[in-house]
């Protein structure tokens, strides 16, 4: 029987050991947690902001693709539909799927909801790969410094980027959040 509050637990479990991953994990899941907390996120998008990156975890690697793979993981749980859908779309993954040959098989996966999948994409974004608080356009930035050019994630990133910024743009404003949350304006600079 599916869970949410055990959303962090499986997270754990399966990303505690994968260092950088883990604590951009646990950032990603506790702005989430303050958000459910300070502006009502439903339990669905807190659940899919804990678990967006469980598809990284060895044991659950498929296809090598860890949107899908965690989203075929959630199913497999008997996660709600919104979770899976969440974590299979989550931060451009419809460009880096098509990156990768894998569009079908996410085409198989639930669609979320536009608005939710913003708030998880920005939710992620504001979260370097050290779990440091980041702004979008600094993480799309580092995210396409990591990757070499010709890497699946660097040209999904290079293309979805746009979109990226705009999904964050329109998750603040759903949220009610100003321009440079979670940073202060002197730390957004």
């Amino acid at each position: 029987m599916w869970e949410s509050d055990r959303a962090p637990e499986i997270a754990r479990r399966f990303l505690a050991d994968l260092g950088g991953r883990w604590l951009h994990v646990q950032s990603v899941g506790r702005l989430a947690d303050q958000l459910a907390a300070d502006a009502g996120l439903p339990d669905d998008v807190r659940a899919a902001a804990w678990l967006h990156d469980v598809g990284y975890a060895p044991d659950l690697s498929l296809t090598g693709f860890h949107p899908l793979d965690g989203a075929v993981y959630l199913t497999e749980c008997g996660a709600p539909t919104e979770v899976v859908g969440l974590v299979a779309w989550h931060t451009g993954a419809v460009w880096e799927a098509a990156e990768r040959g894998l569009s079908d098989k996410l085409a198989r996966m639930p669609v979320p909801s536009a608005k939710w999948l913003d708030v998880v994409t920005l939710i992620d974004l504001v979260n370097g790969p050290d779990g440091v608080a980041t702004t979008p356009e600094k993480r799309v930035a580092e995210i396409l410094s990591r990757y070499d050019s010709s890497h699946p994630v660097h040209r999904a990133v290079k293309f979805s980027a746009p979109e990226l910024l705009a999904s964050s743009a329109r998750a603040r404003a759903t949220l009610g959040l100003p321009d440079e949350w979670p940073l202060g304006p002197a730390e957004r600079m």
